[in-house]
């Protein structure tokens, strides 16, 4: 069988924490109902559907870029990155792939094809459930952060610039998952 595996990311644009990127091989033979753009759907569905993803599908696997990884390569890279790291991590390998955005990692395995598809989170049911799983993971990730670091509020903004997290970074500073490429992240810091 020729397997498809979607893959997506979730966390380019947050001041904190890493990219994760999930990659799915959805089962054919089990439909998921409700797949959509993970920004589009609430924590709850979001939450109900990663699990039946993730119980449901053929293969899954999780690959990360952390801060450390994001301010030195640049956040393009190290999403391309943690992209290959998902990829590579499949039980399963895929002959076809599909990416959601405009760029396609480098992977160390042949495929039949690898297609690069803007909106492909929207309109591709196997890279929806790659945003799925990849925003469910990120976001348990960041509420985690927020017991350690209570002040910034990272269980309600996953590390995005709101002006909770602005106003938390101009009084308290970085913390170790802050990204220091991030231009407001270092202004804060020449600043302390």
């Amino acid at each position: 069988m020729e397997y498809i595996a979607g893959v997506d990311e979730v966390g380019r644009g947050p001041l904190a924490g890493p990219v994760v990127a999930a990659a799915v091989i959805l089962n054919p033979n089990k439909n998921i109902f409700g797949l959509a753009d993970s920004k589009l759907l609430t924590p709850k569905k979001r939450e109900t559907l990663a699990a039946q993803i993730q119980q449901d599908c053929i293969a899954w696997a999780i690959g990360r870029a952390e801060v450390q990884e994001i301010d030195e390569l640049n956040i393009f890279q190290a999403t391309l990155l943690a992209m290959r790291r998902a990829l590579e991590k499949l039980s399963i390998r895929p002959m076809h792939i599909l990416v959601d955005g405009q760029h396609c990692p480098k992977i160390s395995f042949a495929v039949s094809s690898f297609k690069a598809i803007i909106d492909g989170d929207n309109l591709v049911p196997v890279i929806s459930a790659a945003s799925i799983v990849a925003k469910v993971i990120r976001d348990a990730e960041m509420v985690e952060w927020d017991e350690i670091y209570p002040h910034y509020g990272f269980a309600q903004h996953k590390g995005y610039g709101t002006k909770q997290h602005m106003l938390a970074l101009q009084k308290y500073g970085a913390t170790p998952i802050h990204r220091r490429s991030f231009a407001p992240v270092r202004e804060c810091l020449k600043k302390s």
